[in-house]
Formats: structure tokens, C-alpha cells, sequence
């Protein structure tokens, strides 16, 4: 499967050996451009195991084709991820298609409305960026929670 080919499912987490296969490198390659590429950083869980998000996954691609395929050297790739962080952009999969992000709303933002539908009152219907907007909140909700539960408690 070549790079352009990787289709990252549908997933909130996914382990090593699962991102090893996306991005075609080995264990041993993630942990080291975790150490050079502070925005490669997945979560751990109590028993130490890595968890990565999707974003992660996409940031380990992108190093992988500036790495493998652009020639970049580990501090030029670095760099040129940091540049692209500072300018807004996310660092998307190689063959992704996906050229913009969807803008996901606040707790507070009170533009998203369901759309017309002749639904009955509780069976509403959203359209698509609504619910991909959705999507994204409930997976940084997720992600809250889980850091939330890792996290020790402090008291005062």
C-alpha cells in the first residue's frame, strides 16, 4: 500500500501496531520521532501503553513523506511542521482530499440550528458539516474525559 493509498478509519484511538501498519514503519520509528517531534504526541494510559488520536496519525504520515519522500532531514522536517502549525494549517495525509477543516462550533455558539426536515419533534436531522461538527466535539469531549481520568487529583 503506498503512501498516496492510506485511508485512516474511523476511530477515536488507535494503538502502535495499529499506526505502524497505517504508516508502513516500524514501532521502534514512532517512539524515536516522538522524541524529535513534540506535536507527535499521544496519550498513555495507566498501564503505559500508547494511545494515538487520528491527528496523531496524520502528523506521523506527514512525517513519513517529508522524512521519505520530500528528503527532508529530521530537523528540516521538523521545522517544516512547525511552520505549517504557526500558519493554521493541519498537517493532512497524503491523498487525503480533504483541503479544509470543518470549523466545529462551542459549547456557547448557537449558529447550528437542525436543518428543515418533516422529522416528528425529537428525530432530528443534521446536515453534513453539522455533523461532522458534532463528531469532533464529542471526540475532544472523549479526549477531555480521558485525560481527565489519568490526570491524579489535587486537593486543596
Amino acid at each position: 500500500m503506498t503512501q498516496d493509498e492510506v485511508v485512516i478509519p474511523e476511530k477515536l484511538f488507535f494503538k502502535i501496531g495499529e499506526v505502524c501498519e497505517l504508516v508502513g514503519v516500524q514501532a521502534h520509528v514512532l517512539r524515536y520521532w516522538e522524541t524529535e517531534f513534540s506535536m507527535l504526541s499521544p496519550q498513555k494510559n495507566k498501564s503505559g501503553q500508547r494511545s494515538y488520536r487520528r491527528r496523531d496519525v496524520e502528523i506521523a504520515l506527514k512525517i513519513k513523506q517529508l522524512l521519505y519522500k520530500d528528503m527532508f532531514t529530521i530537523a528540516g522536517a521538523r521545522k517544516k511542521l512547525q511552520s505549517e502549525v504557526r500558519e493554521g494549517a493541519r498537517p493532512q495525509s497524503p491523498g487525503d482530499g480533504k483541503d479544509k477543516d470543518v470549523m466545529a462550533p462551542t459549547l456557547f455558539d448557537t449558529s447550528i440550528e437542525p436543518a428543515e426536515s418533516s422529522k416528528t419533534v425529537g428525530e432530528t436531522e443534521f446536515s453534513r458539516d453539522q455533523r461532522e461538527a458534532l463528531k469532533k466535539i464529542a471526540a475532544q469531549l472523549l479526549d477531555l474525559h480521558e485525560m481527565l481520568k489519568t490526570k491524579p487529583s489535587q486537593s486543596v
